[in-house]
């Protein structure tokens, strides 16, 4: 069963699934204190790459958006190209990890998407 959740364009979302996991790290780390930062750097092969990590800072521009008790953090720089992207959280026999769906990629490459 798939969950329905409404995707906002004007930020980040983050999927139940990855806010779930969320509280769990943050749970077995003891920390109450850490937003999930996720920022667009230059890099890759497409020239930009996704940074997600965990963060105690509170930088100047910072857009924080709460999801049931997580707080997202995405920068200035980085909000334009975040606009409607989702971060879910998958866990297969395949895969796990999150993962980031985004609107803004225009293509994609053999290491990441692609930026325009």
């Amino acid at each position: 069963m798939t969950e329905q959740v409404e995707t906002r364009q004007d930020q980040i979302n983050l999927s139940t699934a990855a806010a779930d996991k969320v509280r769990s790290l943050l749970s077995q780390e003891g920390r109450d204190d850490l937003k999930l930062r996720i920022a667009v750097q230059p890099g890759g092969c497409s020239g930009l790459r996704y940074q997600l990590f965990f963060d105690e800072r509170d930088l100047d521009g910072d857009v924080i958006t709460d999801f049931d008790g997580v707080g997202v953090v995405v920068d200035r720089m980085s909000k334009p190209y975040l606009n409607g992207a989702t971060i879910d959280f998958v866990d297969t026999i395949e895969k796990q990890g999150f993962t980031i769906d985004n609107p803004n990629a225009s293509g994609s490459c053999a290491c990441g998407d692609s930026f325009h």
